[in-house]
């Protein structure tokens, strides 16, 4: 199930979030402020996926455009896709794409997503839902190396 995150899912979502970042350093640096991580200052709404359960194992969210990067992709869009993940064991069954589209579904326009050089996986998801490579820069935080992160900026289908 998808549904609007609200504030009392942020702690289940800090540990799903601890699960992805074990299996896959997303983000790179735990932050030292996770629930503050999940609900920048420019978040317009996000969502969380649960299991049979009840326990959230995704998330995606909508943010404002950065006006460097709406500058910088040349055409109009609604809404950077921000903090996207799923949990490890309820990968392979296409709940990243159904996030996609539940955030893509609410906005009604055009998204951008960003997504580090060193996230492949990611890369050949988005690719493989019909994101396109349209820009890459330098992020602002650092990558495993240490060093400014590559980023490709992505349009929706």
């Amino acid at each position: 199930m998808i549904r609007l995150r609200t504030p009392a899912d942020l702690d289940a979502c800090v540990r799903a979030l601890a699960e992805v970042q074990a299996a896959d350093r997303y983000p790179v640096d735990w932050p030292d402020d996770p629930h503050g991580w999940l609900t920048p200052g420019d978040l317009l709404r996000a969502w969380v996926a649960t299991d049979e359960e009840g326990v959230i194992v995704g998330h995606v969210g909508l943010a404002q455009v950065e006006a460097r990067v709406a500058e910088l992709l040349g055409t109009p869009v609604r809404a950077s896709v921000t903090r996207l993940f799923v949990t490890p064991p309820a990968r392979r069954g296409g709940l990243a794409a159904r996030l996609l589209d539940t955030a893509h579904a609410a906005e009604g326009g055009r998204l951008t997503l960003e997504v580090s050089d060193e996230g492949r996986a990611a890369i050949a998801a988005y690719e493989r839902y019909g994101w396109r490579r349209v820009a890459s820069s330098r992020a602002r935080w650092h990558n495993s190396a240490g060093q400014p992160a590559l980023v490709h900026h992505y349009l929706s289908p």
